[in-house]
Parts: structure tokens; C-alpha cells; sequence
């Protein structure tokens, strides 16, 4: 059973789709009661699967969820109202105080502006473009509300992932 956390609703997902040039799957917590699902969680890459594993296996780590939160943001897009669905929550003792993170798993490409230089198309260029802007807004409401309810937020990339493999 999942703790009821205020501004937050259980979403339904959408049916699980494999793309097979990513590793995905569905992975089953070696212990039970640390992960906090309704369901086992989902992975769509390899690096969630590594951060799955380090949640399960960290005596740090008392309780894990995967996209169980979602947090309302204003896409720069459209203008509209959308859900984010943050990959992780992770109750990490830190120092013996319980520390609450939201954890966000992005390539570091994705978490800089583009670059754009001549030899990119134009739809690329436009599409590395709207997925930052989107990301961007993403991120400042999940810092908004995670200072808010007492969170932190934290986006990984590869360049963090040496970490999680010890």
C-alpha cells in the first residue's frame, strides 16, 4: 500500500511498450518490503535498471517507488496543463536523518541546451530544442514542489553512474 502523499494521485499508466533498441523490462526488488509500488517497477533503459538495483540492494535506502509521483507543469509548447512523472522517489538515512529525493534519470545530453551548429537537419535541431524547453519546465516544478513537500530533487545522468555500480 502506498503512502498518501498531499498533491500527489496514483495516474494510470499507459500500456508498456518496448522499443528494442533500449533495454526494458520489468524488475522484481530482491527485498519486498523496501519498494513501495503497487506494482514491480518498469525500467526503459539500463541505467534505470543499475539505479533499481542500487536502490534495492543500499542499506541507505529505506523505501524506493518508481513514477509513482506526478507533478502538474505548463509545457512551453502548447500552453497547456500536463502530468510529469518523476522516475524515482528514493528515502535515503543520511547521517541518521531520512532524506526524501525525487530522482530524475535523463543522458546528460538532455539536461544542457542543444548545441546547434550547421551540419545538424532543422528537425533535429527543432526537436532537441522543444524536448529541452519541455524538460526545463518539467524541472522547475519538480524543484518547486519538491522544496514545497520537503523533497529534493535530483536529475542523474551517465556521468553520475559511476555510483551506482560499486
Amino acid at each position: 500500500m502506498q503512502k498518501y502523499i498531499p498533491g500527489v494521485r496514483e495516474i494510470k499508466k499507459k500500456p508498456f511498450k518496448k522499443y528494442k533498441e533500449y533495454r526494458q523490462g520489468i524488475y522484481k526488488p530482491v527485498n519486498n518490503l523496501k519498494y513501495k509500488g503497487a506494482k514491480y517497477p518498469r525500467y526503459l533503459s539500463s541505467w534505470e535498471l543499475k539505479f533499481f538495483k542500487w536502490c534495492d540492494k543500499n542499506p541507505y535506502v529505506e523505501s524506493w517507488s518508481s513514477e509513482t509521483v506526478y507533478i502538474p507543469y505548463i509545457s512551453p509548447v502548447d500552453g497547456k496543463l500536463h502530468k510529469y512523472i518523476v522516475d524515482n522517489v528514493v528515502h535515503i538515512r543520511e547521517s541518521g536523518n531520512l532524506v526524501k529525493y525525487l530522482i530524475e534519470i535523463k543522458p546528460y545530453k538532455q539536461t544542457r541546451p542543444p548545441k546547434n551548429h550547421g551540419n545538424k537537419k532543422q528537425t533535429t535541431v527543432i526537436y532537441e530544442n522543444v524536448t529541452w524547453s519541455v524538460n526545463k519546465a518539467k524541472w522547475e516544478s519538480a524543484r518547486k514542489w519538491a522544496d514545497k513537500n520537503g523533497y529534493k530533487f535530483q536529475i542523474i545522468t551517465e556521468k553520475e553512474f559511476n555510483i551506482f555500480t560499486r
